[in-house]
């Protein structure tokens, strides 16, 4: 049974006019970070913990449900909350995080901590300063339920890192006093772990150097590991088990798609629970009880739910849920042990998010959070799936997002906007201010999940593989002129943008296809391969090297003859560059020789260089300048009143960062 979506209908309006959205959403509300992100319930349904952003920083949130009083919780060193988990009914743990230059989002410093629901007891469990001996990064891999004063952790062995990887080990943790008892190391490096419900650790899984999947098993006895073959050959991982803990889900190729199986330890059989011919499963679909599984989620152009019997009662109450809030993607995301309570999140394309209160015994959902309640779902655009055939006869999915109230307009201005990654990473039917800040200023957002993407399957992914500049950008040209066959983009007013990857996509995209585009943005983009293999934190270590050898290749004519840097003359698109200063990821110098090869071209093109930035502007001030300075420069490139292309702008002097 699939979830009931529709799209919401607004006014139509005629033409295709570059006109300003009136009274648009501004680029300050877009901007914005989340007000709240992840909410979890305690385990007795008396408090909830949650993620805020106050400032330009996360912290930890404990509120009384009673009266929804509590206390925020920032980190020791004024860093961020990454996660947590509720390990008793008043003990949670958390992980707090660092800003790094290589994202525009906190990671996590391998630490752990703790606290009482009602404040007390903050402790450090594992880090630089604890009782402990740090080996290297923690996380949390199971709670014990017959045994709450304790936790089983992962431990990243640092002293035993090998050349192909770092073995792990799982620890038993006092969540009090942090006192470490190792139980058992991992039987290969780089590898996870998944326990049961009652805190067996049965699975270790994961991908070697050479992207062949790895996973072992063993008993709930505490017996050796044993490698599944079956699952190495058919790339099938572990999920988690069903709620007796007798059976695993497992992510699968099925003979007819992609799936969900079961897998029994006993018997040693992967059984097809689910299959779907074009997706992969995004999840297993939690019920309003801890641990009970009531589905399969996938997307397949926008969110839907597989239910494994529709008529349980858990799975009628999420489908009734569903009934409530048509259009939108409802999920269970926490609950109680005992399932009187639960933690409902509801969102779409329109919709950033609305957290929930569902409470069993009396039947009602009360409003909790809104994730960002100064955004207007009146003012958004929605986003449209679509799909086509590549030029090689290959199905495709992606996204139009339309400005509001222009759902019908033809001969559209269009701004092709393509994902970074570029592997398992793709495009979603979700609120993103990002399209927004294009789509509400009155241009069509093309995305499209080129080869490579994420969410169908290994083959398509790996279709992706050396195939920069190639068939991957072919994947993105055809999306433009099938937007263009449909009569519902103007060829002459089409402009090609994206970040790290997607950045890459834009200048050669705009190199490629010189007539196609008249204007292409390059954000924290890269433009020179061969500098990838120098510059950069990907060929630090030997599992990157074999990445980018894996994925780019490594022939020196095939890397120039597919960098952006090495073809400017092919250009007639304006350019825009933007730079973050403290990127590790993708370095400034990727930018700054981009803009000295297009200067020595006579091109000067507009330059945006934050240099307290990374890899994607973080800072609310820095992200509402650049969506301001971008949109102008799509104005000035292909909105109304635009002058056209403007291939040999000139040099301005004195115009450095």
């Amino acid at each position: 049974m699939m979830r009931l979506l529709r799209c919401v209908l607004v006014l139509l309006a005629l033409g295709g006019a570059a006109a300003a959205v009136a009274d648009p959403v501004s680029f300050t509300d877009l901007a914005r970070h989340p007000q709240y992100q992840h909410v979890k319930i305690s385990p007795d349904g008396r408090y909830i913990a949650l993620t805020a952003i106050v400032g330009d920083r996360t912290v930890l949130a404990v509120l009384r449900l009673a009266d929804m009083k509590g206390f925020n919780l920032e980190t020791h060193d004024n860093g961020d909350i990454i996660d947590f988990g509720w390990v008793s009914p008043t003990r949670i743990i958390y992980t707090q995080g660092i800003r790094d230059s290589d994202f525009d989002v906190p990671l996590t410093d391998g630490q752990l901590f703790a606290v009482n629901a009602d404040g007390s007891g903050r402790d450090l469990l594992y880090g630089y300063g604890s009782h402990n001996p740090y080996y290297g990064p923690a996380q949390l891999v199971s709670i014990l339920p017959d045994d709450p004063g304790n936790v089983l952790v992962s431990i990243e062995m640092m002293d035993t890192a090998q050349r192909d990887g770092v073995m792990t080990s799982v620890q038993k943790m006092s969540v009090t006093s942090g006192r470490l008892t190792k139980l058992m190391s991992a039987p290969a490096p780089d590898l996870d772990f998944i326990a049961d419900h009652a805190g067996h650790v049965r699975f270790a899984y994961g991908v070697d150097n050479d992207d062949k999947a790895v996973v072992y098993s063993r008993p709930a006895d505490d017996g050796g590991w044993t490698v599944m073959p079956d699952a190495e050959a058919e790339r099938d991982f572990p999920i988690a088990f069903n709620a007796t803990g007798r059976i695993a889900y497992f992510s699968c190729n099925a003979s007819t798609g992609f799936g969900i199986c079961t897998w029994d330890p006993v018997t040693r059989k992967m059984i097809a629970l689910w299959t779907n011919p074009r997706v992969t499963a995004t999840g297993l679909a939690a019920g309003p009880s801890e641990d009970k599984f009531v589905g399969v989620d996938f997307d397949n152009g926008r969110p839907g739910v597989a239910l494994f019997d529709p008529q349980s009662p858990d799975a009628k109450l999420l489908v009734g849920l569903m009934q409530q809030f048509p259009g939108e993607d409802v999920q269970f995301v926490s609950s109680t042990r005992d399932g009187s309570r639960a933690i409902v999140s509801v969102s779409s394309d329109t919709n950033p998010g609305v957290f929930y209160l569902y409470d069993r015994a009396t039947r009602r959902l009360t409003p909790l959070l809104q994730v960002a309640p100064w955004i207007d779902p009146r003012k958004l655009a929605s986003k449209q799936p679509f799909e086509f055939a590549a030029r090689d006869g290959l199905k495709l999915q992606g996204y139009l997002s339309y400005p509001p109230g222009m759902e019908s307009a033809k001969h559209m201005p269009m701004v092709v906007y393509v994902h970074g990654g570029p592997y398992g990473v793709r495009d979603w039917w979700d609120y993103d201010p990002d399209v927004q800040a294009l789509a509400t200023r009155g241009y069509l957002v093309l995305q499209v999940n080129f080869r490579g993407s994420g969410g169908y399957g290994h083959d398509f992914e790996k279709a992706g593989w050396m195939e920069w500049g190639a068939k991957m950008q072919d994947d993105v040209t055809d999306a433009t002129r099938w937007a263009i066959a449909q009569g519902i983009a103007d060829s002459n007013r089409i402009c090609i943008y994206g970040a790290s990857y997607g950045g890459y996509a834009a200048m050669e995209g705009a190199e490629r296809e010189p007539d196609l585009y008249k204007c292409a943005i390059g954000y924290v983009g890269v433009y020179d391969l061969a500098l990838m293999y120098r510059r950069g934190d990907i060929p630090q270590s030997t599992y990157g090297k074999n990445y980018l050898e894996r994925v780019v290749g490594h022939d020196p004519a095939e890397l120039t003859s597919r960098s952006p840097i090495d073809h400017v003359d092919n250009l007639k698109a304006r350019v825009m560059l933007i730079v973050g200063g403290e990127d590790t990821r993708v370095p400034p110098i990727q930018g700054e020789r981009m803009r000295k090869a297009l200067r020595a071209r006579g091109m000067d093109p507009e330059w945006l260089y934050q240099r307290k930035e990374g890899h994607g502007f973080y800072k609310e001030a820095h992200v509402a300048d650049l969506y301001k300075k971008v949109d102008a420069f799509v104005a000035a490139s292909i909105g109304v009143g635009a002058s056209g292309p403007a291939a040999a702008l000139p040099v301005a002097q004195g115009h450095t960062h």
